[in-house]
């Protein structure tokens, strides 16, 4: 039975310590789902169990959910364009060596590292972005945060509203998603580290997305929480298709567009239509259209501190993926 190899699987992690807890989710595109919670919130005695409703912060799975999808949704409806250069919807960037939407959606840019401006506030940072810009003319493929930041301001100013605001317009409400939000309570969520923060729960792991969180805004390249049902429910809308909404989105992901579609997550049996996102924190999404199927991994791996490398948890979204796309 699948439910009982994801069980063993996830239980190993837990036991070595891949992280404290879980929650494993797939759903087909008839509609049938598996969730599987799994171990504690944290390595306490005490710890609180995992829950099928646990939130988890889904770090850079934002990038793909809701922001390049949000991106894809106002390209089908005539308000982006592929071709549009940056500069058009952003004329305070500079250096934007003639960036377009669709190499912010292919990480075709780079420049400054988010990670070194943790110290900034929200506004500081977009400013030191609008001053810097990029280091070069778009090339080849380089995944970074900064083309998602870059593409979540054009996304809030095109759409008028903020990212929360529109992922719940366009996704959150149509999808029956209402756990999944950027200001989450942290009362429901798994803690993700413990640092100069404190135990950094219900606000992003990400520290740059962070000096967001506390000015109450959002940047596009993290920060989003929500749950596995949720989850599932926004992947099997995608995954039927059913209409030119999320079928434009599903077409312009399996090519690639601000979704992943190569890596270890997607294990060795996904069909090459397949496409997801991993997040640091242990999370990632993957559909396969082909197979019909869509699945969840939502953990705490950085919990309390981060590893030193991905290895651990790379191996266990890899194995995941093999037994949920291996037994179709």
């Amino acid at each position: 039975m699948i439910e009982e190899a994801i069980i063993e699987r996830a239980q190993k992690a837990i036991d070595e310590r891949v992280f404290p807890g879980c929650v494993v989710g797939a759903v087909y595109a008839d509609g049938g789902r598996i969730i599987i919670p799994l171990g504690s919130l944290t390595y306490e005695r005490v710890a609180s169990e995992v829950r099928a409703a646990t939130v988890y912060d889904l770090a850079s799975v934002t990038k793909s959910i809701p922001v390049a999808s949000l991106a894809l949704a106002f390209t089908a409806e005539g308000k982006l364009a592929l071709a549009d250069p940056v500069v058009n919807h952003l004329p305070e960037l500079q250096n934007d060596f003639g960036t377009t939407i669709e190499d912010l959606l292919r990480y075709r840019v780079h420049g400054v590292q988010l990670s070194t401006l943790r110290r900034m506030t929200s506004d500081e940072i977009r400013n030191y972005v609008f001053e810097r810009g990029f280091d070069a003319p778009p090339g080849d493929s380089n995944y970074t945060n900064l083309p998602a930041f870059v593409l979540g301001m054009i996304i809030e100013r095109v759409g008028g509203a903020s990212l929360e605001t529109l992922g719940r317009s366009y996704f959150f409400d149509r999808f029956d998603m209402p756990a999944t939000t950027f200001f989450p309570d942290a009362a429901d969520c798994a803690p993700t580290e413990v640092d100069e923060r404190g135990e950094v729960r219900g606000s992003p792991h990400d520290e740059s997305a962070y000096q967001f969180a506390i000015a109450h805004a959002c940047a596009g390249h993290a920060g989003l929480f929500s749950t596995v049902p949720d989850l599932l429910n926004f992947l099997e809308a995608l995954l039927r298709a059913d209409d030119g909404f999320t079928k434009s989105i599903m077409d312009a992901a399996e090519a690639g567009l601000g979704w992943q579609i190569e890596g270890d997550f997607l294990g060795h049996y996904a069909d090459v239509r397949a496409f997801g996102k991993t997040g640091f924190t242990g999370t990632s999404v993957c559909i396969d259209p082909t197979k019909g199927i869509a699945f969840v991994i939502l953990s705490n791996c950085t919990y309390p501190k981060r590893p030193a490398d991905n290895a651990a948890i790379n191996s266990f979204r890899s194995d995941i993926a093999d037994i949920i796309l291996g037994s179709i």
